[in-house]
């Protein structure tokens, strides 16, 4: 390993030096493949491990059919990172705030959006790969992407939610859903008894399922009457029902029907929120909220990019207890 990795330095060593010394300029082409095997006697896998690496920092990049140029003489660029977020809310920007305040400054930090949707995953991955030294992926509800993820030249990391089948094998910052919720509702369960049935209110097609998972655990020990429900248009509210919601329009829609019904949140039912805002804490006289803690994730991430080993981290929650419940 040693002997090969010397060897194809010289193909990195070569480049590098040829930007300090000024014999390469951004847009330069650099020698071919095949001009690099006749100049260090290399095979072509050695050669192509040092052009990628060079793409990965990025100092190189290529056209297809023609070659290799020089994309960059930023040589005090040490790391190179994808970041692929599901969406952007609040929520995730804190996350990326805290993630960018605690990483070392020389590092370059692109962030892409899929918006829940597989196919744009796939073509962002696909489309990175070679360019980065890392990549911290919200794969979410995504099932057997191993494939694709062990394609990838560079470390991968995970972020958020990811599956039983990708779970030791990267490292990640993840929430538990099903353990989060169970322990938070058991936490507050002296303020939860005087309720009779719990709905679970969540987009089925993005939203992780194990919070209803949570729940149902959670109501079979303590004797709860629960159902899961993808939305709240024209549920009418009865005295005892709670609600947790996910979405903020789900939770505009139940405070629209308690008015319609003259009832109050944390008297005749209850709310409880996912994701803490600002606006939360006034809205009704204060909407109790269950969160993960974003700032701690993205910190916590920052310091997993610096880590050989792969590390696996849980995400602590964070419950608000305010009067809607």
């Amino acid at each position: 390993m040693k002997l090969n990795e010397s060897k194809y330095k010289q193909v990195v060593n070569y480049v590098i030096e040829g930007i300090n010394e000024g014999h390469f300029r951004k847009g330069d082409w650099i020698p071919s493949i095949n001009e690099f095997r006749k100049k260090y006697n290399l095979s072509r896998d050695t050669v192509f491990a040092g052009i990628s690496e060079l793409k990965s920092r990025g100092i190189i990049d290529s056209t297809p059919g023609v070659g290799y140029y020089i994309a960059s003489t930023k040589l005090t660029l040490k790391h190179r990172i994808l970041l692929l977020f599901n969406e952007f809310n609040e929520f995730k920007e804190e996350l990326y705030n805290s993630f960018i305040e605690n990483i070392d400054k020389t590092t370059t930090v692109e962030i892409y959006f899929h918006n829940y949707n597989r196919k744009v995953f796939e073509t962002l991955v696909n489309d990175a790969n070679g360019k980065y030294t890392s990549y911290i992926l919200m794969p979410g509800k995504f099932q057997g992407l191993d494939p694709l993820l062990q394609s990838l030249s560079g470390k991968v990391f995970l972020l958020d939610h990811c599956h039983n089948e990708l779970k030791g094998k990267y490292s990640s910052v993840t929430q538990n859903f099903e353990k989060d919720t169970y322990e938070a509702l058991k936490f507050e369960l002296k303020h939860i008894e005087k309720y009779k049935r719990i709905f679970m209110v969540q987009s089925e097609a993005k939203e992780p399922y194990e919070r209803y998972d949570g729940l149902q655990r959670f109501s079979k020990e303590y004797g709860f009457e629960h159902k899961y429900l993808n939305n709240v248009t024209g549920k009418k509210i009865k005295n005892g029902d709670l609600f947790i919601l996910v979405n903020d329009r789900d939770l505009v829609d139940v405070l629209k029907q308690a008015k319609k019904q003259d009832l109050t949140p944390g008297q005749e039912f209850g709310i409880i929120s996912y994701n803490d805002t600002p606006l939360k804490e006034i809205l009704a006289g204060g909407i109790t909220t269950l969160s993960t803690d974003f700032k701690l994730m993205g910190k916590t991430m920052a310091s997993l990019i610096k880590k050989k080993n792969i590390e696996t981290y849980e995400n602590p929650w964070i419950l608000n207890i305010r009067k809607s419940l």
